[in-house]
C-alpha cells in the first residue's frame, strides 16, 4: 500500500479520536489489520479496507483516461 495512503488513514483515525482497536471494532475487523493499514502493508482484502474507510468516511475515487467513457456506458445500460 502505498505510504502516502497509510498516513491519510491514520490521520483520520487520530482526527476521529479512535484508536486503532476501537476503529477496528467499529470497521469489524482486527486490530492488527488497522495496525498493518497504518503501517503501509501492501496486500490487505479489499472487503476490510473499505470497511475501514467507510468508518472514517474517506471515499475511493478511481481516475482513468476512460473513466468517462465507462460512465457513459454504465449509464446507458442502467436506462
Amino acid at each position: 500500500m502505498h505510504r502516502n495512503f497509510a498516513e491519510i488513514i491514520l490521520f483520520h483515525r487520530k482526527r476521529s479520536g479512535l484508536s486503532q482497536q476501537a476503529l477496528a471494532e467499529l470497521a469489524g475487523v482486527g486490530k492488527n489489520l488497522v495496525y498493518e493499514l497504518e503501517g503501509g502493508k501492501q496486500s490487505v482484502r479489499m472487503e476490510n479496507l473499505l470497511k475501514v474507510l467507510a468508518v472514517l468516511n474517506i471515499e475511493l475515487d478511481f481516475k482513468s483516461p476512460l473513466r468517462e467513457a465507462f460512465l457513459a456506458e454504465q449509464g446507458d445500460a442502467e436506462r
